[in-house]
C-alpha cells in the first residue's frame, strides 16, 4: 500500500510540473517572450534527460534486486542450469546494449540542446559507422545463436537408453500419468479403448500393459535420465516443471517428448528453499477450459534406492481393475495378476 502511495505521489507531482512548465510556455507567447521561453524550457528538458535516465536505471536495477525473489526457483535438472546459463548470458549482453544506447540516447539531447547561436551541421551518412553498428550485433546475434541451438539439441536429444520412462495424458481437467511395469517397457494405447475406469485407453491385447501402473503422484529418482512421454486426450494442454525447466505441449493427436535429470531430491530442496512444505509440481501453462487452474499433480524426486522401493510397491492397474482379465488371453491372466 506504502509503495502505491509513494508512486501515484511521484506520478501526481510530475503531472504537476509538466502543467506548470506549459502554463509557463503559454504566458510567455502571451507576453511577446516566447523566444526566450524557448530556450529556457530547452536548457530545463536537456538536464531533465540525463536525470531521468539515471533515476531510471537506479530503478532498474533496484527492482531487479527487489523482486529477485520472484523470479524462477533455483533450477533443479542438469538441462535447467544449462538453460539459465544460456538466459543469462543473453540478459547481460542485451543490459550491456541498452545502458550503452541509452547513454548516448538521452546525452545527446544535452549535449545538443538549443543554443541561439548554433546550427545544425549536416551529417548525411558515415559508412565506418554503418558497418561497425551493423558487423557487431551481427556477430554477437551469430554466436548467441549457435550457442542456443547447441543447448536446444542438448535438452532436445533422444534420451539415454536407461532414462525411467513414463506417460503424461493431459485431459480436462488432470492430469494422468503411467509407468511400465517390472519390465520397463509402456505398453500401447488405443483412444476406443478409454472408459470412465481405463481413462488413458490402455491397450491389453500388447502384454506389454499387462503390469503398467497408474500412481497418484509421481516419482523419479535423483541423478538419474527421466523421460516424459506426453499425449493430451481431448484439447490442447502443456506440461510444465519450473524447477527443471522444462515445458511441452501436450498435443491431440501428436505424442511429444522431453527428457531430464534431476539434480536435488525434494527433501533437499526443502532445505535449500528454507520452506518444510515445498513440493515439486506439474501444472499446466496452456488455457484449456475453466477448470486450467486444477490442473496440478505432485511430482517427488527420490534417492535412487527410494524410488525403487515406492517403484516396487507399485500394483499393476490389472490386479486394480481385474474385470479387465476378460478382455486378455487366457495363457496371460496370471502374469497379469502377480
Amino acid at each position: 500500500m506504502n509503495t502505491f502511495i509513494i508512486s501515484a505521489t511521484v506520478i501526481l507531482l510530475l503531472i504537476i510540473f509538466f502543467l506548470l512548465v506549459r502554463v509557463g510556455s503559454l504566458l510567455s507567447i502571451l507576453k511577446g517572450s516566447y523566444n526566450k521561453r524557448v530556450g529556457s524550457s530547452n536548457s530545463i528538458n536537456a538536464v531533465l534527460f540525463p536525470i531521468f535516465f539515471i533515476v531510471g536505471l537506479a530503478l532498474i536495477f533496484w527492482s531487479a534486486s527487489k523482486f529477485s525473489e520472484f523470479y524462477l526457483p533455483k533450477p533443479a535438472s542438469e538441462h535447467g542450469i544449462i538453460t539459465d546459463n544460456l538466459f543469462w548470458i543473453i540478459t547481460i549482453i542485451i543490459m550491456i546494449a541498452f545502458v550503452a544506447t541509452n547513454v548516448l540516447l538521452f546525452y545527446f539531447p544535452y549535449k545538443y540542446q538549443y543554443k541561439e547561436d548554433r546550427k545544425a551541421f549536416f551529417y548525411p551518412d558515415n559508412h565506418k559507422l554503418e558497418i561497425i553498428w551493423t558487423v557487431i550485433p551481427a556477430i554477437v546475434l551469430t554466436v548467441l545463436v549457435i550457442y542456443g541451438y547447441k543447448t536446444w539439441t542438448d535438452i532436445t536429444a533422444p534420451a539415454p537408453k536407461d532414462a525411467v520412462v513414463l506417460e503424461i495424458t493431459g485431459k480436462q481437467f488432470n492430469w494422468i500419468v503411467r509407468y511400465p511395469g517390472k519390465d520397463g517397457k509402456l505398453g500401447t494405447y488405443n483412444y476406443k479403448m478409454i472408459d470412465a475406469t481405463n481413462e488413458v485407453g490402455i491397450d491389453f491385447s500388447d502384454k506389454l500393459s499387462y503390469d503398467d501402473f497408474l500412481p497418484r503422484e509421481i516419482h523419479i529418482p535423483k541423478g538419474k535420465p527421466v523421460q516424459f512421454k506426453i499425449r493430451a486426450r481431448d484439447v490442447l494442454h502443456s506440461v510444465f516443471l519450473p524447477h527443471f525447466r522444462q515445458k511441452m505441449d501436450a498435443v491431440p493427436g501428436m505424442p511429444t517428448t522431453f527428457w531430464f535429470t534431476p539434480i536435488y531430491t525434494t527433501d533437499e530442496m526443502k532445505s535449500i528453499t528454507g520452506k518444510s512444505d515445498f513440493k515439486y509440481e506439474l501444472a499446466c501453462t496452456e488455457v484449456c477450459g475453466k477448470g486450467h487452474f486444477g490442473m496440478k499433480f505432485l511430482l517427488v524426486v527420490d534417492e535412487p534406492e527410494d524410488f525403487e522401493k515406492w517403484y516396487s510397491s507399485q500394483e499393476a492397474f490389472l490386479k486394480k481393475n481385474p474385470e479387465y482379465l476378460a478382455n486378455i488371453q487366457l495363457d496371460s491372466k496370471n502374469i497379469a495378476i502377480k
